[in-house]
């Protein structure tokens, strides 16, 4: 049974995985459909968490706007998510970054980090 679950599910997979990590400030290219036009918007904010694995993995996308704390939320392998780009890495010591939430200003900044280099 869990290899017919897996047989259903790679179909469904990128094939060319999103690379990025918590922490990292990211632009998320997100197709809309309006009627019968298809219009690309962007979501930019700090990755605070990824969760899930395979078809259901989601990441955590958090931004302030006018002052407000705007969360969203977008599965990995979603076709609606034309692209992403990754603007600053972050430093960050742990998986999820929730603490962001009680932060305000300056204070929600991260360290930059060196990206890690392909082998």
């Amino acid at each position: 049974m869990d290899q017919l679950l897996k047989a259903v599910e790679e179909s469904s997979l990128r094939e060319e995985p999103l690379e990025f990590e918590i922490g990292d400030t990211v632009d998320v290219h997100t197709r809309i459909l309006e009627g019968d036009k298809e219009r690309i918007q962007i979501f930019n904010g700090v990755v605070i968490a990824r969760r899930g694995g395979g078809t259901r993995e989601t990441f955590t996308v958090r931004r302030i706007v006018a002052g407000e704390g705007v969360e969203r939320t977008f599965p990995v392998h979603s076709p609606k998510i034309a692209k992403l780009d990754v603007l600053r890495h972050g430093r960050t010591r742990r998986a999820k970054l929730y603490y962001l939430r009680d932060r305000v200003g300056k204070a929600t900044r991260l360290a930059e980090r060196r990206p890690k280099k392909k082998q």
